[in-house]
């Protein structure tokens, strides 16, 4: 590791070490678009790490809500008609393929695929 990259990661915010890390482990996974780069209207494959997961309970369907994040920026995934999805917590890493939309100016996925993925901190 060089000098400036020791200095720059001492410097760093710890947000901006999250995002640094996250584009690591996703540049990893090999076939998937950078979310910065998920264009609506396109089928995407997408692997990051989600940061929250909400259960909101819209009318007669349920939904369950997930914010994924790649160090280059966020997507949310909905799955309607779910109270829940085992192994879909924070913290968790997953690839998720599926075609982007915007709701409320954000990209969301509604139903994607998923495959789980080694946890954040192993």
């Amino acid at each position: 590791m060089s000098l400036r990259t020791l200095v720059r990661s001492a410097l760093a915010s710890t947000d901006d070490v999250a995002a640094d890390d996250e584009r690591h482990a996703a540049a990893e996974v090999v076939g998937c678009t950078p979310v910065s780069d998920a264009a609506p209207r396109c089928r995407v494959s997408v692997s990051g790490v989600l940061r929250s997961v909400v259960l909101h309970p819209r009318g007669e369907v349920p939904t369950v809500e997930a914010e994924l994040f790649d160090g280059t920026g966020s997507l949310d995934l909905v799955w309607l008609g779910r109270r829940e999805i085992a192994g879909i917590e924070p913290g968790r890493r997953l690839r998720v393929d599926g075609m982007v939309t915007l709701r409320d100016g954000r990209r969301t996925l509604y139903n994607p695929r998923y495959e789980l993925r080694a946890w954040a901190g192993e």
